[in-house]
């Protein structure tokens, strides 16, 4: 394998194929095609393949492009001036971006992907930095002291679900998260 830097074009192509498969395999799942996701990137079918091999290399990459997006988010909330208000504006950001990234779990799984390697250290990591932004909230008393971040966590998950399975309108995800709210909040 040459060790050459990778030229510019083909960075950009890259970028580009990750950027337009996150879009399409997030509205598709497994049902979205590497063909759409060439057509879209505007490049030749050889071309994904030449940078994924297979499918399942490309919903790979694009899984990880996205958790390390997410937690880079929250990373950069871990020294919010308002850790309560950093805290429940990523929660949200999490139950709102829960259909595209159960869409491309979906077509990872779909693709032949297993919950080992690459694709798993994102959700660990992820699931840390909520921990992390879920501290700062507590000891800035903006979150219940007594909640642990397995119960967070458990009810990130089941909103995040609920908001992707049932199709859950603005107004109705925003009172259920309310509710959610109101019951991390302390006594």
């Amino acid at each position: 394998m040459s060790m050459e830097p990778t030229r510019a074009d083909a960075r950009d192509n890259r970028a580009r194929i990750l950027e337009v498969a996150e879009d399409v395999f997030g509205r598709g799942g497994s049902a979205a095609s590497t063909e759409e996701v060439a057509r879209l990137a505007g490049v030749g079918i050889a071309t994904v393949f030449r940078h994924f091999p297979t499918k399942r290399a490309l919903v790979e990459a694009v899984l990880v492009t996205h958790f390390d997006r997410l937690c880079g988010e929250a990373r950069g909330l871990a020294d919010a001036a308002d850790p309560g208000r950093a805290f429940f504006g990523f929660f949200r950001r999490l139950v709102e971006d829960a259909a595209g990234k159960l869409a491309i779990i979906e077509a990872f799984t779909d693709a032949g992907g297993d919950a080992a390697g690459r694709a798993a250290q994102g959700p660990r990591d992820l699931r840390e930095a909520v921990g992390v932004l879920l501290g700062r909230a507590q000891d800035a008393g903006a979150v219940r002291a007594d909640v642990r971040l397995d119960e967070v966590y458990a009810l990130l998950v089941g909103a995040s679900r609920a908001a992707a399975h049932l199709h859950l309108n603005e107004p109705v995800r925003t009172s259920t998260l309310g509710i959610i709210f109101d019951g991390l909040a302390p006594r």
